[in-house]
């Protein structure tokens, strides 16, 4: 079963879970609406993981994992997130449920899989 999105006068089509069926869909206004219908109000820091989401994927073409976005992101914020646990714990403040798997649903990239 499919979800349907009306985005700029197209339509976007994703599984049931919301990832795109087409990642060549994705634009900001599709992970708006996406945030929009699972609750989630995008801001600034959830922006900047989407953004380092779809450059990590374009650059390695796989999705990254929770360490790999924590030892890098983690190092390049400020003083307060060089710790990696406190990075972690902000990461799981803004996406509570599953970051790793809500960020690439919103960054438009396929579905982790289960070691990811």
């Amino acid at each position: 079963m499919t979800r349907q999105f009306h985005i700029n006068g197209k339509t976007i089509e994703t599984n049931e879970q919301g990832f795109l069926c087409n990642l060549e869909d994705w634009s900001e206004q599709f992970a708006e609406a996406l945030a929009r219908e699972d609750g989630v109000d995008l801001h600034v820091d959830h922006w900047e993981l989407i953004w380092y989401f779809r450059d990590y994927y374009n650059e390695n073409q796989v999705n990254p994992t929770m360490h790999t976005m924590v030892t890098t992101l983690g190092k390049s914020k400020g003083k307060e997130f060089h710790n990696q646990k406190g990075y972690e714990k902000h990461i799981y403040c803004l996406f509570p449920r599953d970051p790793v798997h809500e960020l690439c649903k919103l960054s438009g990239l396929p579905m982790p899989q289960p070691d990811d």
